[in-house]
C-alpha cells in the first residue's frame, strides 16, 4: 500500500472517506463554498446531540473541536507553503507544512484522531524514508542522518545521531501525550492502545538486524504492563511481538514471518488500575 505524505489528503480520506480520486473533487467542493468538513454535518450533529446524554454530548464536542484544529492548522500549512514558493503546486502537495516537527505532529493528531473515532484501529506512521539523508539543520545538524549513522565510531557523529534520535523521540512523544489526553471509558485513548516505536537496525553502522530497542507504549486494554524494561534472549525475532500483539486483537495467526512463537512477559500479571 502506498503511504500518504500530505496531510490534507490524509485529511481528506478519514473524514470524507473518500477514494484517492474523489478527494480532490471533494476538496475543490468545499473550497467552492468555503466551508469545513463540520458545516456539511453540523445539521446531522444537531440532530444527535438531542438524542444523547451530557457525557457523550461533551465527546462529541470534543472530537469535532480535535477535527476543526486540524483543518485550521492544514489551511496554515497551505498558506504558508503557497507563500513559501519553494515548489510549483503541482510538485509539491500544498498540505505538508514547511515546518519537519509540524508536520509529524499533524500526521499524528490525525492518526490519534481517527483511532479515537474507531475510523481505523491499526495505522502505520515513518518519521522519514529508510535509508533518508534528511538534514536536520533546525536543531543544528546539518549532515545527513544516513551519512551519520556510517559513524565508524567518531563520536561527534555519534553526538549529532544522538541530537536526531532525541528530536524522533520527542515527537512520539507529543503522539503519546496526544493519545492520553483523550478520555475513553474509565481510562485514556492509550490505555487501549498498543504503539510500537523503534527501527529495523540497531547499529546503522555496521546494519546490524539484531538486539532491536523496541519501545512499547499503551496497556493493550490491560493486557499490557508498560512502564518496564523487558529483556528478551538472543535472536529472538521481533515477529514474536506481532504474534503477540496480535492476539490483543483476537486476530490469532501462528506464524508471522520468521517469528517462533510468542513473548512472555508483556504483563506481570496483577490487577492493572487506569
Amino acid at each position: 500500500m502506498a503511504k500518504d505524505v500530505d496531510p490534507r489528503i490524509v485529511f481528506e480520506r478519514l473524514f470524507q472517506n473518500a477514494r484517492p480520486r474523489e478527494v480532490a473533487q471533494s476538496r475543490n467542493r468545499r473550497d467552492r463554498f468555503r466551508k469545513s468538513v463540520l458545516d456539511f454535518v453540523l445539521e446531522d450533529a444537531r440532530k444527535l446531540k438531542r438524542r444523547i446524554g451530557l457525557h457523550d454530548r461533551r465527546k462529541l464536542d470534543e472530537y469535532f473541536g480535535g477535527v476543526r484544529e486540524i483543518e485550521r492548522r492544514l489551511e496554515l500549512a497551505e498558506s504558508r507553503s503557497r507563500a513559501a514558493g519553494q515548489l510549483p503546486a503541482d510538485a509539491r502537495p500544498a498540505g505538508i507544512p514547511p515546518e519537519y516537527g509540524e508536520h509529524i505532529r499533524l500526521l499524528g493528531d490525525m492518526m490519534a484522531l481517527a483511532f479515537q473515532a474507531d475510523l481505523t484501529r491499526v495505522a502505520t506512521f515513518m518519521f522519514a524514508n529508510a535509508g533518508s539523508n534528511r538534514s536536520y539543520r533546525f536543531i543544528d545538524v546539518p549532515e545527513g542522518h544516513h551519512e551519520l549513522s556510517h559513524h565508524r565510531g567518531d563520536a561527534r557523529k555519534q553526538a549529532k545521531l544522538g541530537m536526531i534520535n532525541r528530536f524522533h523521540i520527542e515527537q512520539f512523544a507529543y503522539l503519546l501525550g496526544k493519545l492520553k489526553s483523550i478520555r475513553e471509558g474509565d481510562g485514556t485513548l492509550l490505555d487501549n492502545c498498543m504503539i510500537v516505536y523503534g527501527s529495523g537496525i540497531s547499529d546503522g553502522n555496521r546494519h546490524n538486524h539484531d538486539n532491536l530497542p523496541m519501545l512499547l507504549a499503551g496497556a493493550g486494554g490491560g493486557t499490557i504492563d508498560s512502564g518496564r524494561h523487558v529483556r528478551y534472549a538472543p535472536e529472538t525475532p521481533l515477529a514474536n511481538l506481532y504474534v503477540s500483539l496480535l492476539d490483543r486483537l483476537d486476530v490469532p495467526v501462528e506464524v508471522i514471518g520468521d517469528s517462533t512463537g510468542r513473548l512472555d512477559g508483556l504483563t506481570t500479571g496483577l490487577p492493572r488500575l487506569f
